[in-house]
């Protein structure tokens, strides 16, 4: 049996932070030791001094966009997980917007199985709901699939779903988690005919939060609630981006909850402002909007209103971001910064590290039900961070693993730095060199 002794460390976990030691024997953690504790003097095969560093748990991103298969060109998942490693995140749920469109039980299973033979980190897979698969829908193992995937909105891969008797089919058509993402298309269609009027064929990307505003997401997400509402669906709310859509949240225990809400990292941090300097480099649906958009949704992770904190990584090639609201791709990758950049918003007193770890590790790991990851307890998986927060560094193209090779965060001084990553108690990622051989594990549900 292997024995790895993380000692010294501050240790985040569930609301608390103290100096301690961690004890990792094969794939899980067999004891903690609090700074009192006598560790016992005996054999390890490796000793990690974590003095003055964050050991904190992986982080699990419930939301990404890995293009694969058949969008590897500009990403897959050995390159995004690579990428994500390196950011602090052990584990993924990937979208179901790929080619072919995750929509049948063969194209889940394929995603699986490109999961077991590419993937450094850990992983799940989204089933796509359409207009004409809700028979599928009970034949989904709930132990193995994270959860369904519904666009109620249009974006990436012609997956809209708008007939009113489809979406109570999969309301009612499921005990899984509802995944959706809310944006109206009848009040887009409207916007867009607007600004084309008035400014072209393609108006200039300023004008995206404009066309996809706060009543498309609004609008969108309330029918979702009052669905999930009437029918006793289990919904989940992506990429929240609007103040107005935080008052059909309840602000309670998250395990009360039926009905829970995400915010992406790019509305964490952008504005309006973003769009002068960065252009379509922070175009992605929903828009990224106003600072006061920005603050209410701050001010809801910090009060519990909102449950999670994901990134939305949706790499596109620099070539596809070419243009402006109707021609450049939307999305952007953010997965292996994600981690660091909420560091960011910590040293500048916006959240706690405790807060940060509550949405990006133990929240998600509750709201999915994940079997033994998302904590340090004793007999979980040791998916583990170190991480150093005193270590200033500067992001330049050099830095970035996602195949896409670019980041809008390029030239953000960051004040930590992800040291090492740890899944199932394997050191995957290293000071800037990953395990290309290392293989995650499939994530187990309820």
């Amino acid at each position: 049996m292997k024995k790895m002794l993380i000692k010294n460390a501050t240790i985040v976990n569930e609301g608390k932070s103290f100096i301690g030691s961690v004890l990792i024997e094969d794939d899980k953690i067999s004891r903690i030791f609090q700074k009192k504790d006598v560790v016992p003097l005996e054999m390890y095969h490796e000793i990690i001094d974590g003095t003055g560093k964050y050991l904190l748990p992986g982080v699990i991103d419930d939301h990404v966009h890995f293009r694969d298969p058949g969008l590897t060109y500009k990403a897959d998942i050995q390159s995004e997980s690579r990428a994500a490693a390196a950011g602090g995140i052990t584990s993924f749920m990937d979208m179901p917007n790929t080619q072919p469109l995750t929509t049948t039980l063969d194209a889940l299973e394929q995603k699986f199985e490109l999961g077991a033979q590419n993937s450094l980190i850990n992983y799940s897979f989204y089933f796509g709901a359409t207009n004409g698969n809700t028979q599928l829908l009970s034949q989904l193992d709930r132990h193995r699939v994270c959860g369904i995937k519904l666009f109620m909105g249009s974006s990436t891969g012609n997956m809209l779903v708008d007939r009113m008797n489809s979406l109570l089919e999969i309301f009612n058509g499921t005990d899984l988690l509802i995944a959706t993402h809310c944006e109206s298309q009848d009040v887009i269609k409207k916007n867009t005919l607007k600004y084309k009027t008035r400014y072209g064929e393609d108006p200039d990307v300023r004008f995206h939060p404009f066309i996809r505003n706060v009543e498309a997401c609004y609008h969108s997400s309330a029918l979702a609630v009052k669905l999930a509402r009437q029918t006793g669906a289990r919904l989940h709310i992506l990429h929240i981006s609007t103040a107005k859509e935080l008052s059909l949240f309840e602000n309670k225990p998250l395990k009360e909850k039926k009905i829970t809400a995400e915010v992406c990292i790019p509305h964490l941090l952008f504005t309006l402002n973003e769009y002068r300097t960065l252009g379509t480099r922070v175009k992605c649906n929903p828009a990224v909007k106003n600072v006061t958009n920005r603050e209410a949704l701050r001010e809801a992770v910090r009060s519990g209103l909102i449950d999670v904190i994901a990134t939305d990584h949706a790499p596109h090639l620099l070539s596809e971001k070419q243009g402006g609201c109707m021609k450049a791709v939307s999305g952007m990758p953010m997965i292996q910064f994600s981690l660091v950049s909420m560091l960011g918003l910590v040293e500048k007193g916006i959240f706690s590290i405790e807060q940060v770890v509550q949405k990006m590790c133990h929240a998600p790991a509750e709201l999915y039900q994940i079997h033994n990851r998302g904590y340090i307890k004793e007999g979980y998986q040791a998916d583990l961070v170190l991480v150093n927060p005193t270590s200033e560094w500067t992001l330049s193209s050099a830095d970035i693993l996602s195949k896409c090779g670019w980041s809008p965060l390029e030239g953000y001084t960051f004040p930590a730095r992800v040291e090492k990553t740890f899944v199932n108690g394997h050191l995957v990622y290293d000071n800037g060199v990953a395990d290309e051989y290392y293989r995650g594990q499939e994530l187990r549900f309820g």
